[in-house]
């Protein structure tokens, strides 16, 4: 493993690896993503449900707390992409945040699922804890993808290493399924358990915490580096004024647009799906504990076709048709039981149909968003080209921006369909009445349809292939021969 020279000619960074990335680095640089398949795993899968059906908490109140606590990201998330591009040590820009910000962040993860006295915190409580929540795990997760474009500069070699990081942020979340369902809330109540949440948040918080320092630790020898270059002292005004002309480069403003949309989707699906396998599909305790097993399958799926298919269409292609497979096949299902050729759901043999389409669907969901993710990448050096400044950490600011924004936003669009479909609290799923089921269905098969083209339509324009960025890389490359004496800002 050779780091070369953290400048070549003064002015082109090169990355920390020549050639192929080690596997060993693969691994170690991607199990950071853990953490954040904690958090997208409680919030998706476990908040919605625990704060309306266990706590009491208006659904529609919760979606609403966890929509004004991004606004609060939406003000913060890019600078804190800011100060990673800046932040200059002898371990470098990105290592000191994931020393520190996990610690904070798991005290916070236990006091979100065991509030004091066992019962909601309010809206207020609800809107500060998710804020904390949300910024820890930003000065996370943005330092560590960050750190993807200056590891390789291969177009290849970069969808490798998100593959490796989106395969360990499924298995963080199902891990915490995992122990949901077959540990902490495997009684009567199941996932109404309010006990069961308590052990199940600091479980959690201590994987959160493992997962974010190992992987730095494990990276500290290769990437612990003074930077080459002393960044200008900190000013309010040049900080807003870097964010908002990174936030404007026209790749990213596509980028934006498409991935947007499929992670209101991905948050949309995700937070229901604990509706619509309780009062849709009527699932029993072993068609829960089966549910990991298949998002596992299709995580694994994902893992083994999605090079082959960027090899073969381009990432943008590759992304756009991906997004109308998933939703295509994942609402097949619902339309087939909402006009009668569905078998009786509950019974097993439905229940393995139904996951049947769950894991081709989910598979092509998640191609669409690790496709979008790496494109990012091809962003830093469209930028550098133009300004002559890399900026990682912003852009990889905005990108964890619109994860947050757009999963948020769909916990609170299924938040409003729950309440349209007025599902009540504590309701027996064979009591629900068949208008109420039929309300959500339609509903979410709206949205899903909605965004699912919105998605195709954005990222299936992407503007940066293979080719270009190949040639740009090039480009950058031999400037900085000609010109060693320029420096990177």
């Amino acid at each position: 493993m050779e780091r070369p020279d953290a400048i070549l000619g003064g002015r082109r960074l090169v990355s920390f690896i020549k050639g192929p990335v080690p596997l060993r680095f693969k691994l170690i640089q991607g199990a950071g993503a853990v953490a954040f398949g904690v958090k997208d795993n409680g919030f998706a899968f476990f908040l919605l449900i625990f704060y309306n059906q266990v706590l009491g908490m208006d659904a529609g109140l919760v979606g609403a707390a966890l929509g004004l606590a991004l606004i609060v990201d939406a003000l913060i998330d890019p600078l804190l992409g800011y100060l990673s591009d800046r932040t200059y040590t002898r371990w470098g820009r990105r290592l000191p945040w994931l020393y520190v910000a996990p610690i904070p962040l798991a005290f916070l993860w236990v006091f979100l699922w065991s509030p004091p006295g066992g019962e909601a915190p309010g809206f207020w409580g609800l809107f500060g804890i998710c804020v904390g929540v949300r910024l820890l795990l930003s000065a996370c997760e943005v330092p560590s993808v960050a750190l993807l474009p200056e590891i390789t500069s291969d177009y290849d070699e970069r969808t490798t290493l998100f593959r490796y990081r989106y395969l360990s942020g499924w298995a963080g979340g199902l891990l915490m399924m995992v122990l949901a369902y077959f540990v902490f809330m495997r009684g009567p109540e199941g996932i109404l358990s309010p006990e069961g949440y308590v052990g199940w948040g600091v479980a959690g918080a201590l994987v959160m915490v493992v997962s974010v320092i190992g992987s730095a630790l494990g990276m500290h020898r290769t990437v612990a580096q003074l930077p080459a270059v002393k960044p200008p002292p900190f000013s309010w005004r040049a900080a807003f004024a870097d964010i908002r002309e990174a936030f404007s480069e026209h790749a990213f403003v596509i980028f934006a647009g498409g991935a947007l949309a499929g992670y209101v989707s991905q948050g949309l699906t995700f937070s229901i799906s604990q509706y619509v396998n309780t009062f849709v599909w009527r699932f029993d305790e072993t068609a829960f504990q089966l549910f990991p097993l298949v998002l596992a399958i299709s995580a694994i799926s994902m893992f083994v076709i999605v090079s082959p298919l960027h090899r073969r269409f381009g990432k943008p292609a590759t992304a756009a048709g991906a997004a109308l497979v998933a939703v295509s096949v994942g609402f097949t299902p619902y339309v087939l039981l909402m006009a009668g050729a569905w078998p009786r759901p509950g019974p097993l043999d439905a229940t393995l149909l139904y996951y049947a389409f769950v894991l081709v669907g989910n598979t092509a969901g998640i191609v669409t968003l690790i496709s979008a993710s790496s494109m990012v990448a091809e962003i830093v050096e469209a930028f550098e080209q133009r300004t002559g400044r890399r900026a990682e950490g912003s852009f990889y600011a905005g990108n964890w921006l619109v994860q947050k924004c757009a999963s948020g936003a769909g916990i609170f669009l299924s938040g409003q369909i729950v309440a349209a479909a007025q599902i009540p609290q504590g309701a027996d799923p064979a009591a629900i009445p068949a208008d109420s089921v039929a309300t959500m269905v339609w509903l979410y098969g709206a949205a899903s349809i909605t965004l699912a083209v919105g998605t195709a339509w954005f990222l299936g324009r992407f503007p940066i292939s293979r080719a270009d960025h190949e040639a740009r890389v090039a480009a950058l490359d031999a400037a900085a021969r000609a010109d060693p004496d320029a420096s990177i800002t």
